[in-house]
């Protein structure tokens, strides 16, 4: 009988101990700002948010201009060939990938002219 209230008492303790251990340290735990800790890439990437643009990498949707021969939509890229996908028709199902090369503009199977421009990496 003694030592099973020896262990009731211990066990008692021990959570007592540990509750208190972890909320005397809950609250003055802080994390700082998430800029003072980014680096390399992801700095850049907050960095060039910060600044007002909200699509450093270009990866939002591109709004499709006339897509023309003459006047083909302008993707912009830092090198010299980008994967691009054109929803072909507004309700489609299935995007049409293809490659696209620096000074080639290429036709979509849906008529639409596309033209890789150069733009300043992050």
């Amino acid at each position: 009988m003694a030592t099973l209230s020896g262990r009731v008492i211990l066990s008692a303790i021990r959570k007592n101990v540990g509750y208190n251990n972890c909320r005397m340290f809950a609250s003055k735990v802080t994390l700082g700002d998430p800029m003072e800790h980014a680096t390399g890439l992801e700095k850049r990437e907050l960095l060039a948010k910060a600044a007002g643009n909200p699509n450093p990498f270009d990866l939002c949707v591109i709004k499709q201009g006339p897509g023309t021969r003459e006047r083909p939509t302008e993707v912009p890229s830092a090198f010299d060939a980008r994967i691009i996908g054109c929803i072909c028709e507004e309700d489609a199902t299935s995007v049409n990938w293809m490659w696209l090369y620096k000074g080639q503009a290429k036709r979509c199977e849906c008529g639409h002219w596309f033209n890789l421009v150069h733009k300043a990496p992050v």
